[in-house]
């Protein structure tokens, strides 16, 4: 029969050596090997307790041939040193900005999905990488005062998921590197020096958000033909001056082209909701599109669920928006976004320089179409433009 394997606990170690110490100091306990009628853990050592100790070192395995003691008073004395190599082990430090609370499931479904691509580089939170969290709790006002937190910290790296959130860290820090994974217009906004070369302390991933609202109102009305009074859901200060009036007038040159009317409706923060709907209602709004912007995004729910009790079509920048009701979406999934940033933290905590990490431009956008909400909207969507669709929810 195979010897059983028996592995080697530390309190296994402790044992080990006090059974040397008692074949050291008893010659009642030496035993001639050769001798098959000493081949039992009664002639091994000399009283029950000490036979008791040879079993609970074995795990129930009472005979041990002279090699696999030795082998286990070598792996006793290499012990201390493999725990040491592991203590000494460098566990990476990182802080996380947050816009909303951890406590929403949308706050959870991104930073899950950051920790997922954590997970594939290899990262166990708690064990090789530990995240100092800290909550806007919505109000990206506090963004300031919480990225002055983080770079007290003097932390390996700073997670700043957004424009604004990137900004509030820059302005705190010039030497801790910092992965934005969700920038829209990162030159414009004076984030890095260009997308080759960001030149300073941060790189990271850009959605494209601000340039592609004309080309979501074109897909909004390849839609719905019919529509013509379009209210756009706005967030001054969103992104910077340039990005903001680049934003504003090539939406606006769209709007002409299409033959439609385009309603700025602005809101500063969740609390303004209720009023700009009310507006958007009373201006007889055939459809709404939700400009790109931080708080808008994490007040996605709040934002569908006023629509859907309106009864006006939405489209929004990510397909998180048509995935909770909206009637479409186009854009790169900033979810998916959120995981690859852990690319960035990786190479960076490896020694990367993020001036020397390119931002990296999404190669794919989504389309996705709601026919759910569609019907229930009353709406009928042309196949021709469903067969366009990179995914309809039905």
């Amino acid at each position: 029969m195979a010897p059983r394997d028996v592995s080697l606990r530390r309190t296994d170690v402790v044992a080990i050596g006090r059974i040397a110490d008692m074949a050291r100091v008893s010659p009642a306990c030496r035993f001639d090997l050769n001798d098959p009628k000493r081949s039992s853990c009664s002639q091994f050592c000399c009283d029950a307790q000490r036979c008791r100790l040879v079993g609970f070192v074995l795990d129930g395995q009472l005979c041990m041939r002279r090699r696999n003691f030795i082998a286990l008073l070598g792996g006793a004395a290499a012990w201390p040193l493999a725990a040491h190599a592991q203590q000494g082990a460098k566990v990476a430090r990182i802080g996380y900005l947050l816009t909303g609370s951890l406590e929403t499931p949308a706050m959870r479904s991104t930073v899950d999905a950051f920790r997922q691509g954590l997970r594939e580089h290899g990262y166990v939170e708690g064990q090789t990488i530990v995240i100092e969290y800290r909550s806007a709790e919505g109000r990206i006002e506090r963004f300031p005062q919480l990225a002055g937190e983080l770079a007290a910290l003097q932390l390996d790296l700073i997670l700043a998921p957004n424009t604004p959130a990137a900004r509030a860290v820059q302005r705190a820090t010039t030497t801790i590197p910092i992965v934005a994974p969700v920038m829209g217009d990162p030159v414009g906004d004076g984030l890095v020096a260009s997308l080759a070369r960001p030149g300073g302390n941060i790189t990271g991933l850009t959605f494209l958000g601000p340039e592609l609202v004309a080309k979501r109102l074109g897909l909004l009305k390849q839609a719905l033909p019919s529509a013509s009074r379009i209210a756009a859901l706005w967030q001054p200060g969103a992104y910077g001056e340039r990005t903001t009036r680049e934003m504003l007038q090539a939406t606006d040159a769209a709007a002409r082209n299409l033959a439609m009317q385009l309603q700025l409706v602005e809101v500063r923060g969740a609390a303004e909701f209720d009023g700009a709907f009310s507006a958007m209602i009373g201006n007889r709004a055939d459809a709404l599109i939700v400009f790109p912007s931080t708080m808008l995004f994490s007040e996605r729910k709040r934002i569908v669920d006023l629509a859907t009790k309106h009864r006006l079509p939405l489209s929004a920048q990510a397909r998180e928006f048509a995935e909770l009701g909206a009637l479409m979406a186009y854009g790169a999934s900033i979810t998916d976004l959120h995981r690859r940033s852990a690319t960035y933290v990786d190479k960076i905590l490896k020694g990367a320089n993020p001036a020397d990490l390119p931002v990296e431009q999404p190669t794919k956008f989504e389309l996705v179409v709601n026919l759910k909400t569609a019907k229930a909207l009353g709406l009928t969507i042309s196949e021709s433009f469903l067969l366009v669709a990179d995914e309809v929810i039905e």
